[in-house]
């Protein structure tokens, strides 16, 4: 185990499966049982998907650095510095603390954006796999939309009493019915990420990767919001159907899962058929 020193000298723990050529993973590989898992799971998560992601990727032969990010901002949350450049430097801390120059990058969702940033203010990678957000035609003005939306509730939440609970039966994907607890530090944070991305110039930044990449999604995986989020719409599958020829033809490797959404197609059943293969062949460099 190691331990990485993000941007605002915060730590971060780093943990390492297998041998063979290195795979950045920014995922919680902690082991979830009992209720919390069974939460997970009626909301249409798998609470395993990275410990399952980790041990798959090390047994087929390749070097794992695992670190909790996400887990880590609801911890330790940044709305005044988590901009893109942050980010990248974070993750570049892990491999750090790890002792690695080299290595392969894999994110899901914003983890996946947080990876095409990584990847054009370095030259360490070795290949870049993006799942859940498309290279073109990422849906940054909606999810500037639905940050600032959640930042509002939480400024707007943080001086009331706590709900009473309600028993409701979770729909996997109603947004609408979530109970909102998140702290204005919390939403904060990502409202400043997707700030700082605004006029972000996609192609330019295509233009300069000429490493390995990976891009894949559900084929279902757009997300409609109710009135509560200002009926925002996030295209994901959409955008990488609309521009998957463009990137193929820039070299990238494009898949579309079918018959899934956005939480299955993040499931390890799901990416290991594709991610696997792929870094075995390309995490070398």
């Amino acid at each position: 185990m190691a331990t990485a020193r993000l941007h605002d000298g915060s730590s971060l723990r780093v943990d390492e499966f297998g041998d063979g050529p290195a795979v950045l993973l920014p995922v919680s590989t902690t082991v979830i049982e009992g209720e919390a898992a069974e939460r997970m799971r009626a909301w249409g998560a798998d609470p395993n998907t990275g410990h399952t992601l980790a041990t798959g990727l090390a047994d087929a032969g390749l070097r794992v650095l695992a670190a909790d990010y996400e887990g880590h901002l609801a911890s330790h949350p940044k709305p005044r510095t988590l901009d893109a450049s942050a980010v990248a430097a974070d993750l570049l801390a892990v491999a750090d603390a790890a002792g690695v120059d080299r290595f392969a990058y894999y994110g899901y969702s914003w983890l996946a954006l947080a990876g095409l940033q990584l990847a054009i203010r370095t030259d360490r990678l070795t290949a870049l796999a993006m799942g859940g957000f498309p290279p073109l035609g990422g849906p940054y003005e909606a999810m500037l939309s639905v940050t600032r939306t959640a930042h509002d509730m939480a400024l707007a939440n943080r001086d009331k009493p706590p709900a009473p609970a309600t028993a409701t039966e979770t729909q996997p994907g109603d947004w609408d019915s979530v109970e909102f607890t998140q702290t204005p530090d919390q939403t904060g944070q990502y409202f400043t990420l997707y700030q700082s991305l605004r006029g972000f110039d996609e192609r330019a930044a295509l233009a300069r990767l000429s490493v390995p990449r990976l891009a894949f999604a559900g084929a279902n995986d757009n997300i409609t919001y109710g009135p509560q989020w200002g009926n925002a719409y996030v295209a994901i599958a959409d955008g990488l159907k609309a521009h998957r020829d463009e990137l193929i033809e820039r070299g990238w490797t494009v898949e579309l899962i079918p018959d899934a959404d956005h939480m299955s197609a993040m499931q390890a059943a799901a990416v290991l058929p594709i991610l696997t293969p792929w870094l075995k062949t390309n995490a070398h460099g």
